[in-house]
């Protein structure tokens, strides 16, 4: 039997499930969630709180307008962004998939073959970009999430343009995102997330994560390291080659002073790069870049200008 889901939760947490006892001092009131309907015995679908939760985070951010399909007439896939739009740089992406006739949020749905493409129109030629090695769930309490990533090497301009291609399949039934047009923008001025270097003969991506979360203080840093394929029209996956990258944040507005106890950024088991910086005061940062490879030698940046400081560098302001 099918019913509008209801779900309780105490008044002290802010949309969220909770249970209460007997000492609790807080009513517990209803509430109802626009536009979904549960049936009990739908495995496919998610339970009521785990429902829950996938509408609330997506309450946190928007879909890309013009990036949707049907699959089999019957479930809707839409794609998530923070903001709902795209710039150079990284960008977070949310994959969901719902039910047409109930709304409900399915777990099984795949995302392959994540392709952004640039035309260059003045070169006549394709180019793509860096993107997560795969679109997964990533939070157990978001299981009918999945995410992935793109870092856009440039933004849309008379130049060139993008374009974005998936495959899906949802509870079997298989579909494709066709190359469709999609908008990047630039980052406002301060901002620089992607930076890349040379190897060799190779061309090495480092896409830096969402530095506008972070705060004064010591914060986690996070980036990825992309190798670009050939031919170039290939998505540029994560670089099997293991580096150590050091660095030095500047305030170039204020005499370039520096902060101490910051963290060379190494690889983990996941393929991202942490460290730690620490930002002593608002403003805008340069955060210069020294790349070693496993055995210690510098292969890009270190101090290779005038004035001392490495040309290789993100940037951000907080």
């Amino acid at each position: 039997m099918k019913k509008v889901m209801r779900l309780f939760f105490a008044t002290a947490v802010l949309m969220g499930l909770v249970s209460c006892n007997s000492n609790d001092d807080f009513g517990a009131q209803s509430i109802e969630i626009p536009g979904i309907t549960i049936d009990e015995s739908d495995a496919d679908c998610c339970s009521a709180e785990e429902a829950l939760a996938v509408y609330n985070f997506l309450q946190t951010v928007k879909p890309i307008e013009g990036i949707e399909l049907l699959v089999d007439g019957q479930y809707k896939v839409k794609v998530y962004s923070r903001t709902g739009t795209l710039h150079t740089g990284y960008n977070d992406l949310y994959f969901v998939a719902t039910k047409a006739l109930s709304g409900n949020y399915i777990k099984f749905l795949d995302i392959t073959n994540l392709t952004p493409l640039m035309f260059m129109s003045k070169m006549n030629m394709y180019h793509s970009t860096p993107t997560s090695s795969e679109v997964a769930t990533s939070d157990i309490n978001l299981v009918a999430v999945k995410h992935g990533w793109i870092s856009f090497v440039m933004n849309s301009s008379e130049a060139g343009s993008w374009s974005l291609a998936f495959d899906v399949e949802v509870l079997k039934r298989k579909g494709n995102l066709e190359a469709t047009t999609i908008t990047v923008g630039a980052l406002p001025e301060g901002q620089q997330w992607l930076k890349s270097f040379k190897a060799g003969d190779d061309t090495y991506y480092l896409s830096l994560v969402n530095p506008t979360d972070w705060k004064t203080g010591t914060n986690t840093i996070t980036a990825y390291v992309s190798k670009k394929n050939t031919p170039a029209k290939i998505p540029y996956g994560l670089a099997e080659e293991q580096f150590t990258i050091e660095i030095d944040p500047r305030m170039p507005d204020m005499g370039n002073h520096s902060s101490p106890n910051n963290v060379a950024l190494t690889r983990k088991n996941d393929g991202s790069y942490q460290g730690s910086i620490n930002l002593t005061m608002t403003g805008r940062w340069r955060i210069h870049l020294t790349v070693k490879d496993a055995q210690g030698n510098i292969v890009a940046g270190g101090d290779d200008l005038s004035d001392g400081f490495s040309s290789l560098f993100w940037e951000t302001t907080i």
